[in-house]
């Protein structure tokens, strides 16, 4: 995987490792941003988009004539 360099602020990078419980403000970063993306990808696949919504509704069986 590639690695980035980013700067922070200092004080952004100590709430960040507050946020995240660490010591090391690359890995509260990380953790974060991991937690983001996948909160994303939650929200994503609970709500979708319109498109969608035709496969999710209840669509009747066929019709079968008796008698």
């Amino acid at each position: 995987m590639a690695k980035v360099t980013v700067s922070l602020d200092a004080d952004f990078a100590i709430e960040l490792m507050l946020l995240s419980g660490t010591r090391n403000p690359q890995d509260a970063a990380e953790l974060i941003l991991r937690d983001y993306l996948a909160r994303g990808r939650r929200t994503e696949a609970r709500t979708s988009d319109a498109a969608d919504e035709a496969r999710l509704v209840d669509r009747p069986g066929p019709i079968v004539q008796e008698g």
